[in-house]
């Protein structure tokens, strides 16, 4: 093979990924429809570009970054392709509620298939990347995939079972997060703070918010229970919070998005 590893698809998430791995594969191959978007991201990165043939063609580890809508008109054309050749290779699809199965019905044969659920934080190195692989993945492919994912941010491997549930969380977990800081930012605003300070304070509140979740182990609650001294301002926001339903709204916004995640799914 020409390339360790290649990308069909190179929008948004395809390209925040293969930003993240350039420097952990010795060489990369990018194609996409239309075809500028894949040469323009090849010159950024010091690389090569092509078509799916290629690289379904001379790729070890090729990312099928396409959206679920089109991935069985994308697997049914590179089937042949990958039917023909006889070293090891793995797909790595990106696309949600595709399952495993399905996937190995549009490619054929004895593919090795990695399922993953990323999220665009990649484009800044902090991606959560959920993933699951199917029997034909050898654990020399395990470790390399891992190696890519981590470049991309924390890698955590799940049972196919629940990748549309942990992935309603964490692939679309981060627009519910800018939902979330859009409106603390308008609070800050209708308090007279101006829109430039409140949209980095809400912002920087998140990170470290999250940080400190992260580091220190502590349940939500607790850590909840933590800011909140009793009569003081912020028991009053968050019994605002609870009047207007927003833990409930944020429960049902996770649930939304697995019940379309296992939709998506479906379509071939």
């Amino acid at each position: 093979m020409k390339y360790e590893v290649g990308f069909i698809g190179t929008g948004v998430m395809g390209s925040a990924i293969a930003r993240s791995v350039r420097e952990s594969c010795q060489s990369m191959l990018l194609a996409n429809i239309p075809e500028l978007a894949a040469k323009e991201l090849a010159s950024e990165l010091n690389c090569d570009w092509g078509d799916n043939f290629s690289v379904a063609n001379d790729c070890k580890y090729i990312f099928l970054a396409v959206k679920p809508q089109i991935i069985a008109e994308v697997c049914r054309g590179i089937a042949p392709v990958l039917k023909a050749r006889k070293d090891d290779f793995t797909v790595i699809s990106i696309a949600a509620g595709v399952s495993l199965e399905t996937l190995q019905e549009l490619l054929g044969g004895d593919t090795a298939i990695v399922r993953v659920m990323p999220n665009i934080c990649a484009t800044v190195g902090a991606a959560v990347m959920l993933w699951c692989p199917n029997s034909k993945v050898s654990a020399e492919s395990e470790e390399k995939f891992k190696e890519l994912a981590s470049a991309c941010g924390m890698e955590q491997r799940v049972e196919e079972k629940l990748i549309d549930s942990a992935g309603a969380l964490s692939g679309c977990g981060p627009a519910f997060a800018f939902v979330v800081m859009q409106a603390l930012a308008d609070g800050a605003v209708a308090c007279g703070v101006d829109r430039r300070t409140a949209a980095r304070l809400a912002a920087m509140t998140m990170m470290g918010s999250a940080k400190l979740a992260l580091e220190s182990g502590k349940h939500f609650e607790q850590l909840k229970d933590e800011v909140c001294s009793p009569a003081g301002s912020t028991i009053e926001g968050v019994e605002a919070m609870e009047a207007g339903g927003v833990r409930a709204a944020m429960i049902n916004a996770v649930k939304r998005s697995c019940e379309k995640n296992k939709a998506l799914g479906k379509t071939k």
